[in-house]
């Protein structure tokens, strides 16, 4: 395997607004196209740049050690090409550590192969101090190291999964307050919490990454609140 660069020598790319980097998992494609209405940016981590044409759409960078995707010479003078060639990387997190933006959304980097979802999980916890949702088919996860507040639905269901140890000063309008708990990878998680009456406040004490989990279908609102944060 390769050395990783340590990220100071691999250039990076500024977008504004939001990104969507697509992988080579399962992406429903609506979904993508309706992102890139709200003006998302596009980036391809190596096969997911096929993913992004099959919906007819360009990306504005194809990012990874490109021994995935189909005919990288298609994109020659079209769009740009970052070639990353360390092996110690997935290329998701190639593209991760080599762009920047306010919010970032990842598709088709869970579901499919169970390999492939736990390196995204490892990807995000490195990189937990930006704002980057995981979308699947079912589901939404928003990478958090702070405290979080957001509305949904009564009775709608909350999880919340911990990427490192993480303890909780207090929560409102869950069923199961996390009061006082830590929660920890292998010790004690939790899924299948739900929403009360109002929006729902989460506040850690410390600042281990987790996973606030969501249906899908709060993607666009979601967004909204994250975008003019």
């Amino acid at each position: 395997m390769q050395e990783r660069s340590g990220h100071t020598s691999v250039e990076t790319i500024a977008f504004d607004g939001l990104l969507v980097i697509v992988g080579g998992g399962t992406v429903d494609l609506d979904v993508l196209r309706e992102l890139y209405l709200r003006g998302a940016h596009l980036v391809g981590a190596d096969s997911g740049a096929n993913t992004i044409a099959a919906a007819g759409l360009k990306p504005e960078a194809v990012i990874g050690d490109f021994d995935s995707v189909e005919d990288i010479n298609r994109w020659l003078g079209k769009t740009r090409l970052l070639h990353l060639t360390e092996q110690l990387t997935i290329d998701f997190e190639k593209a991760l550590y080599s762009t920047r933006a306010p919010v970032t959304v990842a598709l088709g980097m869970t579901g499919k192969r169970f390999d492939h979802t736990l390196a995204a999980l490892d990807a995000v916890t490195r990189h937990a101090g930006r704002n980057v949702i995981l979308v699947d088919e079912e589901d939404l996860a928003l990478v958090l190291d702070r405290p979080f507040s957001f509305a949904v639905e009564p009775g709608e269901r909350v999880s919340v999964h911990p990427l490192a140890p993480v303890s909780f000063e207090d929560s409102t309008g869950l069923v199961y307050p996390l009061d006082g708990l830590t929660l920890a990878p292998g010790v004690l998680t939790g899924t299948s919490n739900a929403a009360t009456e109002g929006p729902f406040s989460i506040t850690p004490t410390n600042d281990g990454p987790w996973l606030l989990i969501l249906h899908r279908s709060n993607l666009m609102a979601l967004l909204d609140k994250l975008l003019v944060s």
